[in-house]
Order: structure tokens, then C-alpha cells, then sequence
């Protein structure tokens, strides 16, 4: 099978892809896995160590092509503030609890979670319920050895739904980044436990 050994980054590539592939958030996060473009290109991935693609990189193919990465769209809830100053206050808060956030101009977007959704508003927030590729920063170190290597490596799992066309060489998964799983601490005010974990 054709093997993808190389990631290029979204804006670092030039001309129309061979084919394209649609991942949502979890499955963008590899480094071995059979995938499939909307084009039926079938090739393996194969990288040295796990990296988080990013809607908009391309995998070079061993002979040159490249195919490109597409966010897939998923449930998220899209944040607005009454000021810039505001939204910062919220993003603090969303950072505070290790959620995945993604700035979208003056907004903010994470995934649905009724829990943190309800803080958000209780802050003087106003959420909306969207479709749309979801593309979280990745914060200081990601980004820096993004820029270098194009990924990071993560020593813990992260969770992923399995279908006919996806699989991996891990063969077990510990951690889904599910923000309802999120440790919120004892300042939550969310009215609820949660169950907490750890980052190695």
C-alpha cells in the first residue's frame, strides 16, 4: 500500500491535492493509520511519531502526491463576549478547566458540553449551537514544535471512534479528550462532580 511518511503544513504546500481527507478532531491526531480520500485514494499513514493534523495540512505520499486534511464538521458551541476583554476573561476560564479551544475571530468554539456551556453563560457569555470543523489551538510547545517537526508527541491516548476504513496500531485507547471529563475544580460552580485525570 502507498504509505504518507510526511506532513506539510497548511499554507507550506502549493497546487490541487491528489485526493482529500475528512477527519474529525480525534482522528486528526496519528501516526499510523489506513485511511481513505473522498476520492477512494487508499494509502497508509505512516510518521515517525504522532502528530496533530490540522484542517488544511497535506501528507506527501512516497511518490510525491499529496493529499489534504479537511475538519470534518462536529456538534460545537460557539462563544461571543459583550467586549474583547470579556472573551478574554472566558477563554481564562475554558483554558483554566484544559478544554480545547479554538479562536474563531471574535468567538470562541468547543465542543458541546452542557456542563461548561451553562458556566459560560453564567459568566455573561452567549453560546450558540453550530456544525463546524473543529480546530483547537494547540497551545505554546504544539505550536512551537509544530512549526519545526509539524506535530507533538503525546504519551497518553487519545480516543477515537473506529470505523471499516480506520485503523491504528495502538490498539488501546485510555483517554477521550471529552470536556465533561475535564477536572473543573473545586471553583467550578458547575452544580456537579466531575471525573478528573491526569496528564502525563
Amino acid at each position: 500500500m502507498m504509505r504518507a511518511t510526511e506532513v506539510i503544513a497548511r499554507g507550506d504546500w502549493r497546487g490541487d491535492p491528489a485526493d482529500t481527507v475528512v477527519l474529525d478532531f480525534d482522528d486528526r491526531h496519528r501516526r499510523r493509520l489506513a485511511m481513505e480520500g473522498v476520492g477512494g485514494l487508499n494509502f497508509l499513514l505512516d510518521l515517525p511519531e504522532a502528530v496533530a493534523l490540522r484542517s488544511g495540512d497535506a501528507l506527501k505520499l512516497e511518490d510525491g502526491r499529496l493529499v489534504e486534511i479537511l475538519g470534518a464538521s462536529e456538534p460545537l458551541a460557539e462563544i461571543r463576549a459583550e467586549s474583547p476583554e470579556h472573551l478574554l476573561r472566558l477563554a481564562w476560564h475554558l483554558g483554566n478547566r484544559h478544554l480545547p479551544v479554538q479562536v474563531a475571530g471574535q468567538k470562541l468554539r468547543i465542543r458541546r458540553d452542557h456542563v461548561i456551556e451553562a458556566m459560560v453563560q453564567g459568566l455573561g457569555g452567549q453560546v450558540r449551537a453550530i456544525e463546524a470543523a473543529f480546530d483547537p489551538e494547540g497551545g505554546a510547545y504544539a505550536q512551537a514544535t509544530h512549526a519545526h517537526h509539524h506535530g507533538h508527541h503525546h504519551d497518553h491516548d487519545h480516543g477515537h471512534r473506529h470505523d471499516d476504513r480506520h485503523h491504528d496500531d495502538r490498539g488501546h485507547h485510555t483517554h477521550k479528550h471529552d470536556p465533561a471529563h475535564h477536572d473543573h475544580g473545586p471553583d467550578c460552580g458547575c452544580g456537579h462532580d466531575h471525573h478528573g485525570h491526569k496528564h502525563r
